[in-house]
């Protein structure tokens, strides 16, 4: 029979245990009541180098803002759902937006910015940059299947997860959502691009 001093020291012995199976980050992206519908992709994949344009016409892919952990949201003027989530998202980049996390919202109105530049003043939205993807040539390489879609890259350009639909993206729960991805070390290869 086992004394109270054992049975502690067992106890402790399997906290240990289970700590050191855990490491020292948590496993698996906190994914609350708001983050619900964000699907892990498992195992993480490469993000596709599909161009895409910023709001003056540069041409750029996702592997010109590795480095950063990407939230690339997929959207429409003329989509009901997409226009409910886009203070949220603006709201997001407001709060975390910076060196080491962007919101990437990438329209694919076929008028391109002249469509999205007025949609912008009419909503108020300050702190997103315009880009553009009206051929759908990015959407069709993430494998979008309806608008919207959010899919978060990590900062080795890697896509770790997806929601389609809205979402509250300014709520706590996707805060900590992002914060899991941008919280973690950043690769050796990278550290020097991210310094800059």
């Amino acid at each position: 029979m086992f004394s109270v001093t054992t049975k502690h020291t067992a106890f402790a012995a399997a906290l240990f245990c289970l700590g050191l199976l855990a490491g020292p980050a948590q496993a698996q992206p906190p994914l609350g009541p708001e983050m619900a519908d964000f699907t892990p992709i498992q195992p993480p994949r490469p993000a596709p180098e599909t161009g895409f344009t910023d709001e003056s016409g540069k041409s750029l892919t996702l592997a010109d803002l590795r480095g950063k952990v990407l939230l690339v949201n997929l959207w429409a003027t003329w989509c009901a759902p997409c226009v409910e989530e886009m203070p949220a998202l603006d709201a997001l980049q407001a709060k975390l937006g910076g060196r080491d996390f962007q919101v990437l919202a990438v329209s694919t109105d076929r008028g391109g910015a002249k469509q999205v530049r007025p949609f912008y003043e009419k909503h108020g939205l300050k702190r997103l940059a315009i880009y553009l993807d009206p051929k759908t040539a990015l959407t069709r390489a993430l494998g979008a299947k309806g608008l919207p879609t959010s899919i978060l890259i990590d900062r080795e350009g890697k896509m770790v997860g997806q929601l389609v639909g809205a979402a509250a993206w300014d709520s706590p729960d996707a805060v900590a959502l992002i914060r899991y991805y941008m919280e973690k070390p950043v690769p050796t290869s990278l550290q020097r691009a991210t310094a800059d």
